[in-house]
C-alpha cells in the first residue's frame, strides 16, 4: 500500500457509507501503477484545437439535439483516441457521485503515476461515461459530478495540484461498445494526458 492510499482512511470511507449503493455494480478494474504510467505517458499525436471546451460542446450538441447513436464510435470518442489515456472503473453509489471506499485504492494508483517524475509536469481531463440507460441529459449531468467527485478527490485526498486536473462529462456520447449502448462496460472513467504545464516549477502542496 502507498502512502497516498494509506492517506484515505476511516474518513472518505464514512462519508460513502453515508449513502446508498448501487447493486450489480461492474466489478473494479484491476490496473497496476505500471500499467496506469505507462498509458498516461505513451506517445501520441498532440491536437492543440482539442479542448475540453469543445468537447463538452459536442456532447451537450448532441444530447440537446437527441443525435442518433450509431453501431461506430461517436465523433468524440474518435477524437480522445489520439490522446495517452487509461480507463478504469471507478464505483459510486446508485445514481450519486459519491465513490464507493473499493475505489480509492484505484484512484490512490492514478495519484501515485500522477506524482511520478515522468508525469508531474503534465495535465490531465477526468472523463465521466455512462451506458445509455436513463435520459442523455441525466447521464451528461450526473456524468460531469462524477468527474468533478474525482479530481475533488485526486485533489483534497492524493495532493494533486488543481491547476493538472479538468472534469469532463460525456454521458452516452462516448460509448465504449456503441453496438451493446446499456452494457455496463460503457459506465467507465477515463483520464487523458493532455499536455505540459510548460516549464517545470515548484511541485504544489495541499494547504489544509
Amino acid at each position: 500500500m502507498t502512502r497516498f492510499t494509506r492517506l484515505v482512511g476511516g474518513m472518505a470511507l464514512a462519508a460513502v457509507l453515508a449513502a446508498p449503493l448501487a447493486t450489480g455494480a461492474v466489478a473494479q478494474t484491476d490496473i497496476s501503477n505500471t500499467q496506469i504510467l505507462q498509458g498516461l505517458s505513451s506517445v501520441t499525436n498532440d491536437d492543440p484545437s482539442l479542448t475540453v471546451a469543445l468537447l463538452r460542446k459536442m456532447a451537450q450538441d448532441a444530447v440537446a439535439q437527441n443525435q442518433p447513436l450509431g453501431v461506430d464510435k461517436s465523433a468524440i470518442a474518435k477524437k480522445l483516441d489520439k490522446l495517452a489515456q487509461i480507463t478504469v472503473q471507478i464505483q459510486f453509489a446508485l445514481n450519486s457521485s459519491i465513490i464507493r471506499p473499493e475505489s480509492y485504492g484505484t484512484l490512490g494508483s492514478i495519484a501515485d503515476a500522477m506524482h511520478h517524475p515522468i508525469l508531474w509536469n503534465y495535465k490531465f481531463v477526468v472523463v465521466g461515461n455512462t451506458d445509455a440507460t436513463g435520459t442523455r441529459a441525466y447521464n451528461l449531468k450526473l456524468s460531469q459530478e462524477r468527474a468533478e467527485a474525482i479530481v475533488q478527490a485526486l485533489v483534497v485526498l492524493f495532493r494533486i495540484s488543481p491547476d493538472r486536473l479538468e472534469a469532463l462529462g460525456l454521458g452516452q456520447e462516448a460509448l465504449q461498445v456503441p453496438g451493446k449502448p446499456d452494457d455496463p462496460i460503457n459506465r467507465r472513467v477515463q483520464i487523458f494526458n493532455i499536455g505540459t504545464m510548460g516549464p517545470m516549477g515548484k511541485a504544489w502542496t495541499n494547504p489544509q
